[in-house]
């Protein structure tokens, strides 16, 4: 069941056209929509890329299987928002999204509990609405997101607070 109207149309829309497939990289492996990847690779912050030359961006890193893909109680839980994201052309024609702000949520990598069949990570590219304060809804000093305040997380809430559109692009991987 996705966890909101985004996710369920971000599912389609990379299912329908591979121009909206958002280039992800996490550690060695360049993820294919819905490759299965191991926990202990995807630790650290995936790179981004997309096929955009300027604007500034934003990414919300959602598990849309907590705690068990058949029981998602828990879910979607948040595992990254990343404002401030520049795209840096590269000769590929794609462009790498570097954060040029501090995050809204820190990364935090699967973690799906013992005996569950693999996750669902989905990461929802957006423009950035113009003026977001990044500060506002970040926790203070630059302090992490507590895992409290990561499950059951509103997307479709947050969307609307700081007047998001529509998702320009999505991906996603498994992981167990």
């Amino acid at each position: 069941m996705p966890a909101n109207k985004s996710v369920g149309t971000a599912l389609s829309l990379i299912e329908q056209d591979a121009s909206k497939i958002l280039t992800i990289t996490v550690g060695k492996h360049n993820i294919v929509p819905g490759h299965e990847i191991p926990k202990a690779d995807a630790q650290s912050p995936p790179e981004l890329a997309f096929n955009v030359s300027s604007g500034t961006y934003m990414v919300i890193g959602l598990d849309i299987d907590a705690p068990f893909p058949s029981f998602g109680v828990l879910g979607p839980v948040l595992h990254w928002i990343q404002p401030g994201l520049k795209p840096e052309p590269t000769a590929n024609g794609l462009s790498i999204l570097k954060a040029a702000t501090p995050f809204v949520a820190n990364y935090i990598g699967p973690a799906p509990p013992r005996g569950s069949a693999p996750h669902r990570y989905i990461f929802l590219l957006y423009e950035q609405p113009e003026g977001f304060d990044a500060k506002k809804y970040a926790p203070p000093g630059g302090k992490k997101l507590s895992n409290w305040h990561r499950m059951r997380y509103d997307l479709g809430a947050f969307e609307k607070e700081i007047r998001l559109g529509p998702v320009l692009a999505a991906n996603y991987f498994r992981s167990n």
